[in-house]
């Protein structure tokens, strides 16, 4: 994948993200304003349930773009190293491991 075209994947994927919880902060509202208004429990807790389900997806897509950008960096690392020179990009620091993806991962699970 070009670099353009990575970039334009990587604004796509923030975008569907945002949206997401631009979604989940709407529902969240619903259930504010239900608890507010004296709703019945079962209307409060199914909005609840989808904020919760809007939030954990959107969690979701966050590691997975992480973990598309860590495969990317790491390819594009590869290359320029199988032809003996040195990686540019980010500094170490700002990726993540592949077991900080697992853990964040399983916080969500």
């Amino acid at each position: 994948m070009t670099a353009p075209a990575a970039a334009s994947a990587a604004d796509e994927a923030q975008r569907r993200i945002l949206n997401r919880l631009k979604r989940a902060r709407g529902q969240l509202n619903a259930v504010i304003d239900a608890v507010e208004s004296g709703e019945d429990c079962r209307t409060v807790v199914t909005q609840l349930s989808a904020v919760s389900s809007a939030l954990d997806k959107a969690g979701f897509a966050i590691i997975s773009s992480a973990m598309r950008d860590c495969l990317a960096d790491e390819a594009t690392a590869a290359a320029p190293a199988a032809r003996g020179v040195a990686p540019t990009g980010g500094t170490a620091r700002d990726r993540l491991t592949v077991d900080e993806l697992e853990k964040l991962f399983l916080t969500l699970s």
